[in-house]
């Protein structure tokens, strides 16, 4: 992380780090409640390490089925969405070992900012060491601490499920977008017809990821200000994206 990019993300945050290393960390020893076995997982040190090139495809492929959208598909949907460019600033919610994040940072450039937030510190590691002219912070996914009318686009992919508080969450990427500003989000989409919606309840349950039903983020992010909502559904996902007047 160089020294003007650290600096550029510390004057977005609206508290005091606890330590700023690799990467901005404001949670210390505080470790985020589990919401269930998938969200364990991410903080292990064997996941992040094939999370990008095996464990993200193989269980998004399961997830969104054999005719969904394939991982490069999913960045491209993002890409085009969030309507990036060069100065933007932009927030990668769950960022894993940063594979959206670095993407987003080729395409805003040294004169725009993008952020990787996580709570793993594994997961973190490897995006550092990743490189790629990101910037990362460790902090509380539903709550970032990040100032009003911030960012000019958030990002949150394959995470919103596992959130204890999703709707909280919702309202604090509103919160931090500028007015004008786009969203993208994958995440869980409950398919309406039985048996296949009480099947995908059962999963949801087991794995300790939350079922959206279809339309449902959609319509959360209508009630939040959000117009030109998109939403494309695949399996149990759905790929959701808007812009906030």
């Amino acid at each position: 992380m160089s020294d003007r990019m650290n600096r550029r993300l510390l004057d977005l945050l609206t508290a005091e780090p606890v330590q700023v290393g690799d990467y901005v960390d404001m949670l210390g020893d505080v470790e985020q409640p589990s919401t269930g076995v998938a969200q364990r997982l991410m903080r292990t040190s064997l996941v992040p390490r094939i999370y990008e090139r095996y464990w993200r495809p193989a269980l998004g492929r399961v997830a969104k089925g054999l005719a969904g959208p394939s991982m490069a598909e999913e960045h491209r949907f993002a890409r085009e969405n969030l309507a990036l460019h060069k100065g933007h600033i932009v927030l990668d919610v769950a960022c894993g070992t940063g594979g959206f994040t670095r993407g987003f940072a080729g395409v805003v450039g040294p004169e725009g900012l993008a952020i990787g937030l996580d709570s793993s510190r594994t997961m973190l590691s490897r995006a550092v060491a990743a490189g790629g002219g990101a910037v990362y912070l460790r902090a509380d996914a539903v709550r970032p601490p990040l100032r009003d009318e911030s960012l000019d686009a958030v990002c949150c992919f394959a995470a919103l499920h596992m959130f204890a508080e999703p709707m909280v969450a919702l309202d604090s990427f509103a919160r931090t977008l500028k007015p004008g500003g786009h969203i993208a989000m994958l995440t869980s989409g409950r398919r309406d017809q039985q048996p296949l919606r009480t099947v995908d309840t059962l999963v949801g349950q087991a794995s300790g990821q939350r079922m959206f039903d279809r339309g449902q983020i959609g319509a959360a992010l209508r009630a939040r200000g959000f117009t030109a909502v998109v939403e494309r559904y695949a399996g149990l996902t759905q790929l959701v994206a808007g812009r906030k007047d």
